[in-house]
């Protein structure tokens, strides 16, 4: 009978899970023997059960095999230190070089050092200098497209805020000589008011009759 694939998690159930545990141990150990044996390999194995029980098994001494790793460990750690140290130093030796460069490339473009340069090395430093004088050109024109656009729309702003002061200016004139008006058209209205009454008093009746009120309110 075909035994079935065992999914690889933990097992549920304690016994079957000690049972299990038991023969694979076992199975594990009898690896180790063999391989120990037949290939003439020095093998530790240690386990440690669910419950904390150690099982182990050494083709030599436990204590030498342990010391052996610890110091094939700490072997393996100092290389790989080395190796990373050794890396760094090269990475740095090659940052300074491309500097180097960077910095006599950025000295013949300033016009320095150019005695040692050939005629191709010197064509080739103009036509740099001819494209970095190109663009710079070409950004300044930019700048001043930008500063320009930015002027115009000021001047927009700053008309429409004008137009906007005009209309209220107006508005305010049209306003305060409305407000004249009405005042001239009030005191005419009262001068003639206070006319009307000065020229009613007087005039009304015959003359002999206003000489006597006049007399009256003399002797009065």
């Amino acid at each position: 009978m075909v035994r079935g694939k065992t999914q690889m998690r933990r097992i549920e159930n304690a016994t079957s899970r000690q049972v299990t545990f038991s023969k694979r141990r076992n199975g594990l150990l009898k690896k180790a023997f063999e391989l120990s044996v037949l290939c003439d390999a020095q093998v530790a194995l240690i386990v440690f059960s669910p419950r904390g029980k150690l099982y182990k098994f050494a083709s030599s001494s436990m204590q030498e095999m342990i010391q052996r790793y610890r110091t094939h460990r700490k072997d393996v750690h100092n290389t790989l230190r080395e190796q990373h140290l050794q890396q760094l130093k090269q990475e740095a030796i090659e940052l300074m070089k491309k500097i180097e460069l960077l910095e006599a490339s950025k000295r013949k473009l300033l016009g320095e050092d150019l005695g040692s340069c050939t005629c191709e090395e010197l064509q080739q430093i103009q036509q740099q200098l001819e494209q970095s004088l190109k663009r710079i050109r070409e950004r300044k024109i930019q700048v001043f497209k930008e500063q320009i656009d930015q002027l115009k729309e000021k001047e927009k702003s700053l008309a429409a805020e004008n137009e906007m002061l005009c209309e209220i200016r107006e508005k305010i004139g049209q306003q305060a000589r409305q407000e004249s008006n009405e005042d001239r058209e009030m005191v005419a209205l009262t001068e003639s008011s206070e006319n009307s009454d000065v020229e009613t008093e007087l005039f009304i009746g015959p003359p002999e009759g206003r000489i006597k009120r006049t007399l009256t309110s003399l002797y009065i």
